[in-house]
């Protein structure tokens, strides 16, 4: 039975001596760390361990020897393993202590955690891209919008610049001569400034975006997960259709839609005594493809619900209130609607749709 438990076992199993000697290295250990069991058995445990674990570790198990003061017995910690060919992974170990004949053992249940450690990676560098491109798309609208108001009053000086032109050309005074220059010179850069302002408008209204055909459910569970990763004390619920038709979309701005909604979401229920947010992705009648994001907040006032994806509505204390502006403007990008509503049992509701790819 023993012989069957360590060899099946899919997390590997060290066994040491209270000198640190391995007795017991299983089969899921030589996958770990790419050594036979013939090359383990025998020798100090610290050859699967890189440094500076390796040269610490002897005198780890002499402390607990001679003192009984366990730092890592009985508990469980993330370490760093060292495979044969010397590349590291990170792993959880687990230690045990036993006796076998009155004589101290130690046994190592080892899990690779390489896999979590890369998704929490993934998910770092997600929210730097996001980040990032939010922050460009809000430069984006802000430059958009000081260029439709920097248009008109640079418009009116050239009006007047040309009015006091046409004023003083006639005057029969030298230094009408002058001062013709200049008003011609800032005619000049008035007319600069207006052809900088529409080459800016122009970028960011034809502004090119990566698309391709995205799975819908991948896409909105990476930004559920990353706008959930500081540990939000809320209930979820997700519920992601299956067979949903793939979207032609730019995959960081829709991330950046459910990523926005769902940190206003968690933000809205703070202090509420029922907090449930609702995350589900459904196929429309016409093939399109719908996300809704709901919660149990104290969901929006009339008044607002009205102007909500205005520029500079918000109902946060601090809020800037161009969040769901940018949130509509990237998906009517895309050829999809936005819309918000009042869920049934209260609380704000929010829907948006995405027509379905084609190749």
């Amino acid at each position: 039975m023993f012989e069957a438990l360590i060899a099946t076992a899919v997390d590997g199993v060290v066994v040491i001596d209270a000198q640190g000697i391995v007795e017991v290295y299983n089969p899921a250990c030589e996958r770990l760390f790419g050594f036979a069991a013939d090359e383990v058995v025998g020798r100090n445990v610290s050859m699967l361990m890189p440094a500076p674990y390796r040269d610490a570790h002897d005198g780890y198990i002499a402390a607990y020897n001679r003192t009984g003061v366990a730092k890592i017995i009985g508990i469980g910690r993330e370490v760093v393993g060292r495979r044969k060919d010397g590349s590291t992974f990170p792993m959880y170990l687990s230690v045990g202590e036993g006796r076998v004949e009155a004589r101290p053992i130690f046994v190592g249940i080892i899990h690779d955690i390489s896999d979590r450690h890369a998704a929490e990676r993934r998910l770092r560098e997600l929210q730097a891209e996001l980040l990032h491109v939010s922050r460009l798309t809000a430069m984006g609208q802000m430059s958009s919008g000081l260029a439709h108001e920097l248009n008109q009053p640079l418009t009116a000086i050239m009006n007047y610049v040309k009015a006091a032109r046409r004023t003083i050309e006639g005057l029969d005074d030298p230094r009408a001569v002058r001062a013709v220059e200049l008003v011609d010179k800032a005619a000049g850069q008035t007319t600069r400034a207006g052809q900088i302002i529409r080459r800016l408008r122009d970028f960011v209204e034809k502004g090119e975006t990566h698309r391709k055909l995205e799975d819908i459910n991948t896409t909105v569970s990476e930004a559920v997960a990353l706008g959930l990763t500081a540990g939000a004390d809320v209930d979820r619920r997700f519920e992601y259709a299956a067979g949903l038709p793939e979207v032609m979309i730019d995959r960081i701005q829709i991330q950046q839609v459910v990523l926005n909604l769902v940190r206003n979401a968690v933000e809205a229920m703070a202090g509420q005594p029922r907090r449930e947010l609702r995350v589900t992705t459904t196929a429309a009648a016409d093939g399109a493809v719908e996300v809704l994001v709901a919660d149990t907040g104290p969901g929006l006032p009339p008044e607002v619900l009205e102007r909500l994806f205005q520029p500079f509505v918000t109902t946060k204390e601090n809020g800037m209130g161009i969040g769901l502006s940018l949130c509509r403007t990237i998906v009517d990008a895309h050829g999809g609607e936005l819309s918000a509503t009042t869920g049934e049992g209260g609380g704000a509701l929010f829907r948006f749709r995405l027509p379905a790819g084609t190749r």
